[in-house]
């Protein structure tokens, strides 16, 4: 477990250093709420385990890690307009704590920014 949490960490700081923080804040705000809210974090400390199995340093993988969580945020918050879900771990869905159009807009710069980060990974 030690293993995990040492990659759990390193992504976390990733992430927080790396936050969009662009305007309309409108449209951005909703990002960082979205990704603020957590979660298992699986899918980009499994790019950082795969990294280094393969004998790479993880630290390496972390753009393509953080991509990877932005692509499933966009999902999320796309689905959750579909299912016309209230909560997202625990909390108020972005179309729920502004509007669907900020929702789905959100969501577009997410799978923008995703696209983004992969195109411009070694």
């Amino acid at each position: 477990m030690e293993s995990l949490s040492r990659y759990q960490i390193l992504f976390d700081n990733y992430l927080e250093n790396n936050k969009q923080k662009s305007k309309p804040h409108g449209l951005y705000a909703p990002i960082e709420y979205i990704l603020s809210l957590g979660g298992k974090r699986l899918r980009p400390l499994l790019a950082l385990l795969a990294t280094e199995a393969f004998g790479n340093k993880p630290e390496d993988a972390l753009p393509a890690a953080l991509s990877v969580e932005v692509f499933h945020n966009f999902t999320l918050v796309h689905d959750d307009i579909m299912d016309e879900a209230p909560l997202r771990r625990g909390e108020q869905t972005v179309h729920k704590k502004w509007n669907e159009n900020i929702g789905i807009l959100s969501g577009d710069i997410l799978y923008a920014v995703s696209n983004k980060l992969i195109a411009n990974y070694k």
